[in-house]
């Protein structure tokens, strides 16, 4: 590798990396009455990287590959600031926010097969718990093979009913693997969703499961497309890869939580566990749910005290509805969430998980 494009890199890496952890922190703090408090702590991560990405020079035609990665991670990134900027001009609503917030799992996905090239990137997706692990970075140093890393199966941005999968590059046939379903929120889609959960997954080994509803949103009335789909999707899941069927964990943020509830709680549903993130639920769920089912059903029930879509009352209603009838739940009520994703739960998520 040419020096200057050496020093390109070294150039850009730490800002890129710098601005994706505090695009990531915003997500996490993000609250509408105290967005002003939030951006002040952000600081101004892009205008750094925007000007490392301004100096890059060209690059010899055998590296136009990677510098395809670079330039599309730092200009989703940078195009993910912007938007939130406008809206910190007083130009835009919560839903602008949002939906600059699409770019930030574009930049991810973009960046991340750079991750077996360079540590850095390579650390920016493990855990903080695991940066540090010298036999988990070992195992990760093989790359990914046909059977490992990331693949998307009629899950393009817009599209509906498709799903993503990540299975650790360490992965092998003969030891099978926790699996985790993650359900995207309302209008989201499981592309986008993958990266909320990707680090635990690579970090604590499991197989990720990011499926995208088959309508605008998850089937919480009528008729119910989205289980038949997320069983077809599990079942193509199994066929390929060697799952633990004592652990298989269904997820999901806001619709997607509340969409756990649904599903989860029939009694033909293979999930061992399921873990609602900031969801809704009524207690005539717990009613009409299988009696059977619920009896000593792992439920992990987290929430956040400042959710103005969802009042954490809700959910406190929902673990003694679910308490009473036999379920076995823990509920995580966090002091200064709103109605966001919790990424720091993952990892808890999944020693539960695995705690059987």
């Amino acid at each position: 590798m040419s020096e200057a494009v050496i020093d390109d890199i070294v150039a850009v890496l730490p800002p890129l990396l710098n601005a994706l952890e505090a695009l990531g922190f915003f997500q996490r703090n993000l609250h509408p009455p105290a967005f002003a408090s939030v951006m002040n702590a952000v600081g101004t991560p892009d205008e750094t990287l925007q000007a490392a990405r301004a100096s890059i020079g060209d690059w010899p035609e055998q590296f136009a590959g990677l510098r395809a990665r670079l330039d599309r991670a730092c200009d989703e990134t940078l195009a993910a600031f912007a938007g939130i900027r406008e809206v910190e001009r007083g130009n835009g609503d919560l839903v602008a926010v949002f939906r600059a917030l699409r770019h930030l799992p574009r930049a991810q996905e973009a960046l991340y097969p750079l991750s077996l090239q360079f540590p850095p990137v390579s650390s920016f997706f493990l855990d903080a718990g695991n940066r540090d692990n010298a036999d988990l970075l070992s195992r990760l140093e093989a790359g990914a093979s046909e059977d490992t890393g990331i693949f998307h199966d009629h899950n393009e941005p817009g599209s509906r009913g498709g799903f993503s999968v990540y299975v650790p590059e360490y992965y092998t046939r003969g030891r099978a693997m926790p699996l985790v379903m993650a359900l995207h929120g309302g209008s989201g889609n499981g592309r986008g969703f993958l990266w909320s959960w990707l680090r635990e997954a690579r970090s604590l080994g499991a197989i990720l499961v990011a499926p995208t509803a088959t309508g605008p949103t998850w089937a919480l009335m009528g008729d119910d497309a989205d289980t038949p789909n997320l069983m077809r999707i599990l079942e193509s899941v199994r066929g390929r890869w060697s799952v633990d069927a004592s652990r298989m964990l269904l997820t999901g943020m806001s619709d997607g939580g509340t969409f756990c509830y649904v599903s989860g709680l029939d009694g033909a549903s293979p999930f061992t566990h399921l873990a609602p993130v900031s969801a809704t639920f009524h207690p005539l769920m717990a009613e009409m749910a299988d009696a059977v089912r619920l009896q000593g059903l792992p439920i992990f029930i987290t929430h956040g005290k400042l959710d103005w879509m969802f009042p954490v009352q809700t959910a406190r209603q929902t673990q003694g509805a679910l308490a009473a009838a036999g379920a076995d739940v823990t509920y995580r009520e966090i002091d200064d969430l709103s109605h966001t994703y919790p990424r720091e739960i993952n990892a808890e998520l999944v020693q539960w998980l695995n705690a059987g």
